[in-house]
């Protein structure tokens, strides 16, 4: 049977523990922390880059939070369906559920 999204669960984290999508993001870390260790100019890029991400991101959550509680129930309404996508591709495509390699 295939898993269907919980009341807690996002379509988001579904998709992110699939095998194939969970491996590849691992095998992107990988390249990204080696590239930063052998680069130092590189380093010194990425890590800029990422306080500038993480800075964005806080404060676009910030700003987002009225909106995101005020359209709650039609955000949990789209999760719902995009589960039951999910729950349609896994069946359809069994090779989600394997690593990249695989």
């Amino acid at each position: 049977p295939v898993p269907t999204c919980h009341a807690q669960e996002n379509v988001l984290q579904r998709v992110l523990q699939l095998p194939v999508v969970s491996s590849t993001c691992e095998t992107l870390q990988r390249k990204y922390s080696s590239t930063k260790e052998s680069h130092p100019l590189m380093a010194s890029v990425c890590e800029v880059y990422e306080r500038g991400v993480q800075g964005a991101g806080a404060l676009a959550m910030w700003g987002m939070e009225p909106v995101v509680r005020r359209l709650e129930p039609q955000f949990a309404v789209a999760n719902n369906l995009a589960c039951r996508g999910l729950d349609h591709l896994e069946e359809k495509i069994p090779a989600l559920q394997y690593p990249v390699d695989k």
